[in-house]
């Protein structure tokens, strides 16, 4: 609920604080005493557009604060956490206007947007002026009102699961599609380059090990020579060095009869001839081995020259060949695969629809059969609110679309949000007069009645705790005026109501009562508000009646209404 206002420097008002009640708050005062400005600074604390004329002139900012207290944290703490403003258990809301036309928000202390404080002030008040400020002359929020009455919530869950599950498996299939083009048009390239690739057939590390064989090769000759040197020098020449080893060893042996410190040398001298015997064995088999095949070594060569090619061309190394080879093969196999991936995701498309077509349809229906309950619900209170010829209809439309996912009737249409309604409310105050748009209706009195009957009718599914109506009597008078102020009564019961009256029978319902006067003090003219107590709301209805000259007669009228309205 709204639990306090604190406004200062705000058009006419100086300074006030209010504290309110839950129930029914009326408040009333002469015209131009200042009853609307309430509503305008309520408005701009909420998030409306600011002005710099709204600030008191020769002040240097407006400073309007509300405190909300059992607001619905479900909806509102999301909101708080995102925009790390801390929770608490009052709502605290601020908003400063300067001179100059700046304007500073702030909520439970901590700056905020003005679109984060117009976001929140949305969920927790709706603000009825006589032509602003009223969700039913938006059509796009009547869906909700009527799935509110027709209780479609779990409906709706269902349906948008699956509006999602569709989207997804189009999604898929555009991306398959547009994959399937892209492979398509570049297929004849693709192909030729797979098969160029795998004609060359290139392997990982062949590039080394043709570089190396190359080497051997192009130097069979050379290798040939300097092993025959080798082996010269080693082995087979009169100076060899193994013919130098033996004569060493024979003399060592004797220097070891002799001094047997020598001794352990001839172990080494004969591990070295052992390691010249492996050398020279390794040298002939090596020479052995030598290949002097001319062909062999232009055949790799010419492999050689193709890689070089094949790599220049591609700009890549021999791996990113192999790579780019494997990469082409995949796609290939991929297109050919798409189009059965394709035909399968088409099917399942098809059958998502028939199921979303299903339930939009059992959606729809239920809508349907609420919408007629609530025009009846809607037309009775409307008679009762002095528009008792009133034609209230519950509009449901449906978009045509060649393209749509609800299909019925051999017709397809547009699958919205929630569900393939278009719902809005229709009216006509007069008999004979075809039922239009509720935002056609021209007087102000008779859209806050149909506004008024609609939250009648909603009263236990509305989603909107704190209700406010600004000159909710324009155009009627007594049993009207008193069936308006009943209804308000009993809507209290679920809301918080604060209406802005002229009329005592409505003024005479309030849980309390606040007079707006307007005076001059320092010779600045001021509006303040009073919580009137019983003595002097007897005296402020009977004024309502009477005017400043309060009679006898409009004190008795006063205290019949307020003991009538004390039953209610």
């Amino acid at each position: 609920m709204l639990y306090s206002l604190y406004v200062r420097n705000f058009a006419l008002i100086r300074e006030l604080s209010i504290e309110f009640q839950p129930g029914l708050t009326i408040i009333t005062g002469e015209t131009g005493a200042g009853k609307s400005i309430l509503v305008g600074a309520l408005g701009l604390v909420l998030g409306e557009r600011a002005s710099s004329d709204m600030v008191r002139s020769d002040t240097g900012k407006a400073v309007i604060e509300a405190v909300m207290k059992g607001i619905h944290a479900e909806k509102i703490e999301p909101l708080l956490k995102d925009a790390e403003i801390e929770t608490a258990p009052e709502l605290i809301i601020r908003r400063e206007l300067s001179a100059t036309g700046q304007s500073r928000c702030f909520i439970n202390d901590t700056p905020c947007t003005v679109a984060l404080l117009k976001q929140i002030g949305e969920l927790l008040i709706d603000l009825h002026g006589q032509h602003e400020h009223q969700l039913l002359l938006h059509a796009d929020t009547h869906e909700a009102m009527l799935d509110d009455f027709a209780g479609t919530a779990p409906e709706i869950l269902v349906y948008n699961k699956a509006r999602s599950d569709l989207s997804g498996l189009k999604t898929q299939l555009r991306s398959i599609e547009q994959e399937s083009t892209a492979i398509q048009a570049k297929k004849e390239l693709l192909e030729f380059q797979f098969n160029e690739l795998s004609a060359l057939d290139p392997k990982e590390v062949e590039e080394e090990s043709l570089d190396n064989e190359i080497t051997l090769l192009e130097n069979a000759e050379n290798l040939f020579s300097l092993c025959t040197i080798l082996t010269d020098l080693l082995y087979d020449s009169d100076q060899s060095v193994y013919t130098g080893m033996t004569a060493a060893l024979h003399t060592l042996e004797k220097l070891v009869n002799i001094d047997k410190r020598f001794e352990p040398h001839i172990e080494e001298i004969q591990g070295a001839r052992s390691s010249l015997d492996e050398l020279y064995r390794f040298t002939g088999r090596y020479v052995a081995g030598i290949d002097f095949n001319a062909e062999r070594l232009e055949e790799l060569r010419e492999r050689q020259l193709q890689l070089q090619r094949m790599c220049r061309k591609y700009a890549l190394t021999v791996s990113g060949l192999v790579e780019l080879r494997k990469e082409l093969e995949e796609r290939l196999v991929l297109e050919e695969n798409l189009d059965e991936k394709t035909a399968r995701i088409k099917e399942e498309i098809s059958f998502r629809k028939v199921e979303l077509s299903r339930l939009a349809l059992s959606l729809s229906e239920k809508r349907r059969n609420a919408a007629m309950k609530l025009e009846s619900v809607v037309r009775h209170h409307l008679a009762e609110l002095g528009i008792p010829n009133a034609s209230f209809v519950v509009s449901m439309t449906n978009e045509i679309n060649p393209d749509g996912d609800i299909i019925t009737d051999g017709n397809t249409f547009t699958a919205f949000e929630n569900g393939y309604d278009r719902i809005e409310f229709l009216i006509s105050a007069n008999p004979g007069e075809k039922p239009k748009p509720l935002v056609k209706v021209a007087s102000g009195g008779e859209i806050s009645r149909v506004m008024l009957a609609m939250k009648s009718a909603l009263a236990e599914s509305a989603r909107l705790p704190i209700l406010i109506f600004d000159e909710i009597d324009t155009g009627i008078s007594g049993r009207v005026a008193e069936a308006v102020g009943k209804s308000l009564k009993k809507l209290s019961r679920v809301h918080q109501i604060i209406a802005i009256t002229h009329l005592p029978q409505i003024a005479a319902m309030a849980d309390l009562h606040l007079s707006v006067q307007k005076s001059v003090k320092d010779e600045r003219t001021e509006t303040e508000v009073t919580a009137l107590d019983r003595e002097n709301r007897l005296q402020a209805i009977a004024g309502l009646f009477s005017g400043n000259n309060i009679s006898p007669a409009s004190l008795n009228l006063a205290g019949e209404l307020l003991e009538r309205a004390g039953s209610v």
